[in-house]
């Protein structure tokens, strides 16, 4: 999967806000696609110069054709252990 980190993604929130996240970085965990995402202000959607990430976002990506959706992970435990598989990858890089 081609992966262009950097990218807006404009997603509805629960209280029907517009909210844009960044995309940080695409990992796979048990052949499933993972989207790492930081929260930006529309404001700064411009700004890629601040590589300091305050918060990120863990979601489900589903690609159909040429589309992606992401899905929030409602499940505790695939969220954990997705969490922990990319705590461990990034561990094992800084080595």
């Amino acid at each position: 999967m081609e992966q262009q980190t950097g990218q807006i993604i404009k997603t509805i929130g629960e209280h029907g806000e517009e909210i844009f996240m960044k995309l940080v970085e695409i990992v796979t965990v048990d052949d499933k696609d993972y989207a790492l995402l930081s929260v930006v202000q529309e404001d700064t959607l411009q700004n890629d110069d601040n590589d300091e990430e305050d918060e990120l976002v863990i979601m489900r990506m589903i690609k159909n054709d040429d589309e992606c959706t992401f899905e929030i992970i409602e499940s505790d435990e695939e969220f954990n252990y997705v969490a922990s598989a990319i705590s461990e990858s990034d561990e094992e890089e800084e080595e």
